[in-house]
């Protein structure tokens, strides 16, 4: 079942398969068969072929009275009388006074005359007599044994076997195409100085699995037919219907096969422009060094130039005079003014994106109520992946139209806010140690900078704060939002902070109420009610469960005059290493490394190396210390920070 699920995909041709197969059948018709002259739009208007079963024997002209088209076709019916024939077939030239004439001696049929707008320049009429009875007494001997039983039987059978040859071939075309994926992993290339990547081959594999078919069915039914003489005389004719003039641009008219020839050139130059634009993206700017944005730009750039000039190439060589393009000009950008102005607006979109680069291959970007990873830049849409694995097709246009939040543009750390409400009477401390802790368990949560709890407003049932923490991959933020969330919620359990949910005091005046609600409820005085005795207890163990130091961050922790005697420590002769750095030929006097300082404070005050990090960012965003730089914050790195005051 599986084998034949794989043959069944492989034979449904695509459209753009059914197209292809369309234009090589076309083509390949409109090829002359051997013995076929050649033959110009203005030779056809003056003289006319005459046929034998598809095969163009020699032309002849007009008469006084008679066209070249009536005089042929008077012809072609006669020899094609002749070739039906059973009696052998005599040509002879009978020559008088006034004219030289060809006839079959045995059916005493005149065939035709040879006249002197017949006659070819340097000979005379009997010369031109004899050339052409030798054609045609090779053309009806053949058309005579292509209809004989024996010939039938044997083209007969050997169509059959071309048949059957073709269905092999084509069945070893569709094993090969069965295994391609496993041999394309499993192999590894070895070539001495020959720059040839596996992508390259394994695109090369595909077309050659997608052509080598159609040229293969296309030239066996074609040697069918020319077995043939019913069949090949169809052909002929419908390469005779290809070939009429069916429209006219400036001095010379264009047959519908020149056209199916142009484009075939087309659809070939759009494929090796493609494969050129790889070749310079993939061996001479990745080994410049250029970055994926570089090569994209050059590479989008490279194929639009090379495109247009090859377009300009092929319409001279097909004969095509430039300057007659300029009324289609007009007429096009007539059509751009009014119906094509979107996909105009949406290229010059595509390459406004491509030379600004606001947005680029990978980044993560949220366009309106889209929020996903920039797949591809095209010439007229973008391709967006959200994080539910859809792919979006997007118009260039709207980039440039509305506003784009792009996360990855420039430095990828952003921000992640969180509100939270708590009920009123709430510990705040231990809210803000509740947020604080679930940021800084999270591994994906940055250290630098530090995570921030804010008090946001009294709200009407609530006290609302805000966590607001800072990722590295904001393409991951959904997910650590969850995550967040989870964890809040369980420490805010844990320190008995309630929740609280929208709620309205109702006051009641009446002395006969308060002395029902007196004898209901238990008084104030009741301190050892079972509800009251729990509410002690759990604050009782909350309180002896959470010191001093767990209930205040590092950063209130440290008054004013211990951060002073902190710098002062750091720069004594028992402090971090303060001298002169060298980096990439740049001397920067006077300062310290992240890391040394980090190992000074873990070694000095016992910090962890998560605490010690925090207390660098703090002496950061105090003005104490900063990047040599100014282009980080603090990290535990072999990065270069200063004390302000040595710079004074």
């Amino acid at each position: 079942m599986l084998v034949m699920n794989k043959l069944r995909k492989l034979l449904s041709f695509r459209v753009w398969r059914l197209i292809i197969l369309s234009l090589l059948i076309l083509i390949i018709i409109g090829l002359p068969f051997k013995n076929v002259a050649q033959n110009t739009t203005l030779e056809m208007l003056q003289k006319s072929p005459i046929i034998v079963d598809g095969y163009v024997l020699f032309k002849v002209g007009s008469l006084p009275n008679f066209r070249a088209e009536e005089r042929a076709e008077i012809i072609n019916t006669a020899l094609a009388e002749e070739v039906f024939s059973s009696e052998p077939i005599k040509i002879v030239i009978v020559q008088d006074s006034q004219q030289t004439a060809i006839r079959n001696q045995t059916t005493k049929r005149h065939l035709l005359s040879v006249t002197e707008v017949d006659v070819i320049e340097g000979i005379n009429s009997f010369e031109q007599a004899t050339i052409w009875k030798n054609h045609l007494n090779k053309a009806l001997a053949r058309g005579q044994l292509e209809r004989s039983s024996s010939y039938v039987r044997n083209a007969t059978l050997l169509s059959l076997g071309i048949i059957l040859g073709t269905i092999i071939i084509h069945c070893v075309l569709i094993c090969l195409g069965m295994w391609e994926k496993r041999w394309f992993r499993d192999w590894k290339p070895n070539l001495a100085n020959v720059y040839l990547s596996k992508a390259l081959i394994k695109s090369c594999w595909r077309i050659f699995l997608l052509v080598s078919p159609l040229v293969l069915w296309f030239s066996g039914i074609l040697y069918i037919c020319s077995l043939f003489p019913q069949a090949r005389s169809q052909v002929y004719q419908i390469r005779m219907l290809l070939g009429e003039p069916i429209f006219s641009l400036g001095q010379k008219s264009y047959s519908a096969l020149q056209l199916l020839l142009l484009l075939a050139l087309t659809v070939s130059l759009w494929f090796l422009v493609k494969g050129l634009v790889f070749l310079i993206k993939s061996y001479l700017l990745s080994r410049l060094g250029a970055n994926r944005n570089i090569q994209e730009v050059v590479g989008t750039l490279t194929q639009y130039i090379l495109l247009f000039l090859g377009l300009i190439t092929l319409l001279q060589l097909w004969g095509l005079d430039l300057s007659a393009l300029t009324i289609i000009a007009s007429v096009l950008g007539v059509g751009i003014g009014f119906g094509l102005q979107n996909i105009a607006n949406n290229f010059i979109s595509g390459l406004i994106i491509i030379l600004e680069r606001p947005i680029q291959v990978g980044d993560f970007i949220k366009l309106g109520d889209l929020v996903g990873t920039v797949q591809s830049v095209g010439a007229r849409s973008t391709q967006i992946k959200t994080w539910d694995g859809v792919s979006i097709i997007v118009p260039n246009s709207r980039f440039l139209e509305s506003e784009v939040i792009n996360w990855s543009h420039g430095d990828s750390t952003s921000a992640i806010r969180l509100p939270i409400g708590v009920a009123y009477g709430s510990d705040i401390k231990r809210v803000r140690v509740a947020l604080l802790k679930a940021a800084r368990e999270h591994k994906e949560i940055l250290v630098t900078p530090r995570p921030k709890v804010l008090f946001q407003e009294f709200a009407d049932s609530s006290l609302n704060f805000e966590l607001r923490v800072w990722l590295l991959e904001p393409r991951h933020q959904f997910r650590i939002k969850s995550e967040l969330n989870y964890a809040i919620e369980k420490n805010l359990r844990d320190y008995g902070i309630e929740i609280p949910f929208p709620q309205r005091d109702l006051n009641l005046k009446s002395s006969h109420l308060k002395h029902l609600i007196s004898n209901i409820l238990p008084t104030p005085d009741s301190k050892h009610s079972p509800q009251s005795q729990s509410d002690q207890e759990v604050d009782q163990y909350l309180r002896s469960s959470l010191n001093d130091d767990e209930l205040d961050p590092l950063e209130d922790r440290l008054t004013e005059n211990e951060i002073n005697a902190l710098v002062k420590q750091m720069c004594s002769d028992k402090g971090v290493s303060i001298q002169d750095r060298r980096y990439r030929l740049n001397i920067y006097p006077a300062c310290f490394i992240g890391s040394e300082a980090v190992n000074w404070f873990v070694k000095h005050y016992n910090y962890t190396r998560e605490e010690a990090i925090e207390l660098g960012q703090i002496l950061v965003e105090r003005g104490i210390i900063h990047h040599v730089l100014d282009q980080h914050p603090f990290k535990d790195s072999y990065l270069f920070y200063r004390f302000c005051d040595h710079e004074k």
